[in-house]
């Protein structure tokens, strides 16, 4: 047996296969519930009452969605330049500590100036961490995606470093965790009195601006082109190293914004778990959604909403919340699946 590649694989073929693969990943879903000891129609009904089932619910899958966009858009820009980003993890608190170290008092300025300040400051810190990578595999040829993961966990030991040391909060009662942002670094809320904050809405701005950047600048068509053959971009003239160092940039910051979001919307202060992978999961919302920025926001509500309706469904059905990871991990590697059967046709011989 051997693949052929399929030239022009159709409509239905690009949208039908990744339509199967999310309904086969349901049913082992319901699978799974149903040996976990719970009634699987009442398992994924919770889930989505959970999360989309109220006005509460909703905002929370708002919530829990924006940093997964930012990763998301991360690693499909990335990705898309075939430039392996697996560190948005240290990308994303590299931009919570320097909001945090910026916006403790470090800068006595109005919010007008602060939290653009502390955009651009968080973008350009997550960049120079994947600018380091990019420029070992650009000049050396070393796998970023071993340099990337190792990273992840560099930036956890620091954080923790930071924490127990020159950024712990003398009145934090002796907890790992920062000074709490002054009320200029804060990001306002969408609605008042409820959590969702202004976060969400640079989230949807950056989707949009990353696909024009891929749709309509020269840049992302060269991205593309070095995605799909460098060697064959760089015989037409395009400067492949410049172009993924361009790419490491503009990914490593998006990265970064999560951390800012993160610090800045919600948590209002630094700590060991602000992210509970958001970098990782990043890779799941940007492969569901084919690497597409506008896709992105869809895939990452998708993702959020298991997540927080998996909450809300373990209390009330008994069920564990890990039949959630496994719902993800499935859905990824089906996905995965069917974008190869959409691109290639399997042949006896």
């Amino acid at each position: 047996m051997r693949l052929e590649p399929i030239a022009d694989p159709g409509m239905g073929r690009t949208l039908g296969l990744p339509a199967i693969a999310l309904t086969l990943t349901v049913i082992a879903a319901s699978g799974l519930a149903l040996l976990a000891g719970g009634d699987p129609f009442s398992v994924l009904g919770l889930i989505i009452q959970g999360a989309v089932g109220s006005k509460f619910a909703l905002l929370e899958t708002l919530n829990r969605a924006t940093p997964l966009i930012f990763t998301g858009l991360a690693v499909a820009v990335a990705f898309r330049a075939k430039l392996w980003n697996i560190g948005a993890e240290a990308q994303l608190y590299g931009g919570a500590v320097i909001t945090v170290l910026l916006g403790t008092g470090f800068l006595p300025w109005p919010a007008g100036i602060l939290l653009p300040t502390l955009v651009i400051a968080s973008m350009v810190t997550g960049a120079i961490l994947l600018l380091g990578p990019a420029i070992l595999k650009t000049r050396l040829g070393v796998d970023e995606v071993v340099t990337t993961l190792l990273l992840n966990f560099i930036a956890l030991l620091f954080v923790s470093m930071l924490l127990e040391g020159p950024m712990k909060d003398p009145m934090g009662m002796g907890w790992p965790k920062s000074e709490r942002l002054v009320a200029e670094a804060r990001l306002p809320r969408l609605i008042e009195g409820l959590r969702l904050h202004w976060g969400f809405g640079l989230a949807l701005i950056s989707a949009g601006v990353v696909w024009v950047i891929q749709t309509r600048t020269t840049l992302g068509y060269e991205m593309r082109a070095v995605g799909l053959n460098a060697q064959a971009a760089r015989f037409a003239g395009i400067p492949v190293g410049k172009v993924i160092l361009k790419t490491a940039f503009l990914s490593g910051g998006l990265a970064a914004l999560a951390g800012f979001s993160e610090v800045a919307g919600l948590k209002g202060s630094l700590t060991l778990d602000l992210s509970p992978g958001f970098g990782y999961t990043g890779i799941i919302v940007a492969m569901l959604a084919l690497l597409n920025p506008l896709g992105v926001v869809i895939s990452a509500l998708f993702v959020a909403g298991i997540f927080v309706g998996a909450d809300s469904m373990s209390r009330a059905a008994g069920v564990p919340t890990y039949i959630a990871d496994i719902l993800l991990a499935l859905a990824l590697l089906s996905m995965v699946l069917a974008i190869m059967l959409t691109r290639f046709r399997v042949v006896r011989g």
